[in-house]
């Protein structure tokens, strides 16, 4: 989440108008993220609801116009099958966006809870038996999207941003172009697919204590492995601040996903290759970013290292980490 267009107070509430939530009350810019302009915005609510909090967002990059009626379907989807994910505020028309300057808007549920910043293991059970639960809910969702940040498309990106420009980053960053490039060559289209969040960091997890209230943020979602879902969440949750591997927040994640859906022997074997592929991909994503953000956007940009030392953990000991 971030800002990078600025709407006025007045634009705002024509926007909200056009829902049924009652009258803007108020709007707070939310900086957090890199891909989309995002509010919390309170509402006085509809009739006697009383005031409600929603989520604007505005579309800004990565996100095709042609990709938002799979991802705002599937948010439906998943609440409808009791999952914890907000669901799309669609406008008077029906609509589940709208187009403003050019640009999609979306209102979305907003969800209580807070993300964790030092995951306890029992957050971490509970984060497996969610994701594994989203997967098996996701089998009969009508859409599909391909995986645009699959393993190719990370070695891609990490090619078109250069050996040199990657060297002003880190020094350490150029060497992460040939094993993106083998990372390329791992297929995953036989092992079992779903639709997969393939994002689901801490901070797009909402939590009270031991209990997920809320998974957010699905704007990479695809139809893709959940071998590969589960190994992004791996890598997201169970390293510290000082990005030190915690076993017991690996052995807990896990644990809490297999004791919902079980893994096959090929997803077993393989998880962690894909795991470095995972990593991979958030080193390229993150260098891409570092060279692009603009320098006056309301963002914060993310370190391309701390994923490029995840990778050098699961080479060396990633079928320790993930047995």
């Amino acid at each position: 989440m971030a800002v990078y267009t600025h709407l006025g107070a007045e634009a705002l509430a024509a926007l909200i108008a056009q829902y049924d939530v009652g009258d803007l009350i108020s709007a707070k810019g939310i900086a957090e993220g890199v891909s989309n302009s995002n509010w919390l915005i309170e509402t006085s609510g509809a009739g006697a609801a009383g005031p409600q909090r929603f989520i604007l967002t505005m579309y800004e990059r990565r996100i095709a116009l042609s990709d938002l009626p799979y991802f705002l379907g599937l948010l439906d989807h998943l609440a409808a099958k009791g999952c914890p994910v907000p669901h799309t505020i669609h406008d008077r028309s029906g609509a589940s966006f709208r187009m403003e300057r050019d640009k999609a808007v979306a209102l979305i549920e907003f969800l209580p809870g807070v993300s964790p910043t030092q995951p306890t293991p029992a957050q971490a059970h509970a984060v497996g038996e969610v994701l594994a639960r989203m997967h098996l809910a996701s089998h009969d969702f009508a859409l599909n999207r391909a995986n645009a940040m699959n393993f190719a498309a990370n070695a891609a990106t990490l090619a078109s941003c250069g050996a040199q420009r990657l060297a002003a980053i880190h020094p350490d960053l150029p060497a992460m172009l040939g094993p993106a490039e083998a990372a390329a060559a791992l297929d995953l289209d036989e092992l079992p697919q779903a639709q997969i969040h393939s994002d689901l960091f801490p901070d797009n997890v909402l939590m009270l204590g031991a209990r997920v209230t809320g998974l957010i943020d699905f704007y990479f979602a695809c139809t893709g492995a959940m071998a590969l879902d589960l190994a992004v969440t791996h890598a997201a949750w169970c390293f510290d601040s000082a990005n030190h591997y915690r076993p017991e927040l690996g052995a807990a994640l896990i644990t809490g996903y297999t004791g919902v859906r079980p893994l096959d022997p090929a997803e077993h074997a393989l998880l962690p290759e894909i795991a470095k592929g995972a990593c991979l991909r958030f080193v390229a994503s993150r260098a891409e970013d570092w060279l692009d953000t603009p320098d006056d956007a309301l963002v914060t940009r993310k370190n391309p290292m701390q994923f490029l030392e995840r990778w050098q953990f699961y080479d060396r000991e990633g079928a320790r980490a993930l047995a």
